[in-house]
C-alpha cells in the first residue's frame, strides 16, 4: 500500500504543470525561470527541444504557424515567412545533450533595444528529466523593460515549456 501511495504521488508530481516565475527584475532588465519535470529520458527531451515546430505555440510566431520554426546548422533559431525570415535567437553554446544557450530577442523584444540570453538545461531525474529554462533580458525599452515585458514573457515561456512537456509525454503539445 505504501509503495502505491509513493507511486501515485510521483505520478502527480511528474504530471504537474511547468513552474514559472520572474526571478529578478530591475530598471535594467529582468530574469524569468521556467521549470518542468518531463516523464521521459533526457535524450528524448533534447530531441524534442531541438524540434520547436512540433511543440511551440503558433500563437507566438510571426507567421502564425509553428511549423515554420527550426534550428539550422549555423545555429539560427529561425522562422520562415512567406516573404523573408525571422532570426529569433542564435545558439551560442550547446553540448548536444544537456545544455542549450541562445542569444537574441524573442517576439516583441525585436522591436526594442532589448536582447536576452537564454539557457535551457536538462538533468536526469531517475526515469524523468528536469528542465530549467532561464531568460535574462536587458536593454533599452521606452516606458521600462521589466514593467512592460517581464510578466508577458514569463507567461509565454511558461506556456512553451508546458507545451514541450506535453509534446514529449503525449505526442501532442495541446
Amino acid at each position: 500500500m505504501r509503495s502505491l501511495i509513493v507511486a501515485a504521488v510521483g505520478c502527480i508530481v511528474l504530471a504537474g504543470p511547468a513552474r514559472a516565475e520572474i526571478t529578478d527584475r530591475s530598471a535594467a532588465g529582468f530574469e524569468v525561470t521556467e521549470r518542468a519535470t518531463v516523464a521521459a529520458p533526457a535524450g528524448k527531451v533534447w530531441d524534442a527541444l531541438m524540434r520547436p515546430d512540433h511543440w511551440w505555440s503558433s500563437d507566438h510566431t510571426w507567421s502564425h504557424d509553428a511549423k515554420n520554426l527550426y534550428f539550422d546548422p549555423s545555429g539560427c533559431f529561425c522562422e520562415r515567412l512567406k516573404r523573408g525570415a525571422v532570426r529569433h535567437m542564435t545558439i551560442v553554446y550547446t553540448d548536444g545533450a544537456t545544455q542549450l544557450r541562445l542569444f537574441g530577442s524573442l517576439g516583441p523584444l525585436q522591436l526594442t533595444g532589448a536582447s536576452g540570453h537564454m539557457v535551457v538545461t536538462l538533468k536526469a531525474a531517475g526515469a524523468a528529466t528536469d528542465v530549467v529554462m532561464t531568460y535574462d533580458v536587458g536593454g533599452y525599452v521606452k516606458g521600462g523593460l521589466s514593467e512592460n515585458f517581464a510578466a508577458p514573457i514569463d507567461r509565454v515561456l511558461g506556456e512553451q515549456l508546458a507545451r514541450l512537456k506535453r509534446s514529449v509525454e503525449t505526442g501532442k503539445p495541446d
